[in-house]
């Protein structure tokens, strides 16, 4: 009888590349249906060095995304393992935005809430015009990695492919 169990399905709060369904496609192998949504009280930062944001807990600020809804448990772990060790999975309460309904959600938090490598805000529309099309190269680049039995941390994969010609020193 165990294997007719329903399988858990999460609801993911994203607010930085996983907002670009080109993304979402390479990671999942489907774009899951979403609703927008605000997280209230974090902000969304911009990282030096980075073209993707982090979020952390501000008061009276918000933070505009979607939730991904119906996010297997497979999935989730693709997400965890993309957000790497920069981020924490937290459940937060999401507003949708559609309508009063408010909903509990996974969402990824930057670790280092004292890290001062962030700064103002991010931007989302900026990022797909200067960013997504090498994003999405190193998204299906992970993704290849994965399915190695030594894959490398999406950091690694991050800092191997936006950084490669740079004089950046590598990070720790």
């Amino acid at each position: 009888m165990a294997s007719s169990a329903p399988q858990n399905l999460h609801a993911v709060f994203v607010y930085g590349s996983l907002l670009a369904d080109e993304v979402v496609a390479v990671l999942l192998n489907r774009v899951p249906q979403s609703s927008a949504a605000v997280l209230h009280n974090f902000h969304r930062f911009s990282i030096k060095g980075r073209v993707y944001p982090a979020i952390l807990p501000v008061e009276n600020k918000k933070v505009t995304g979607r939730v991904l809804l119906g996010v297997t448990d497979p999935e989730l772990n693709i997400l965890d393992t993309f957000e790497d060790v920069e981020y924490d999975r937290r459940t937060v309460e999401v507003s949708l935005m559609d309508g009063p309904e408010k909903l509990q959600a996974k969402t990824y938090v930057w670790r280092n809430s004292n890290d001062t490598n962030l700064y103002g805000d991010w931007d989302f529309e900026q990022w797909k015009g200067v960013h997504m099309e090498n994003f999405v190269k190193m998204t299906m680049s992970f993704v290849e990695e994965l399915e190695l039995p030594e894959s490398m941390p999406r950091v690694t994969t991050y800092e191997t492919f936006f950084q490669q010609g740079s004089d950046n020193p590598p990070m720790s």
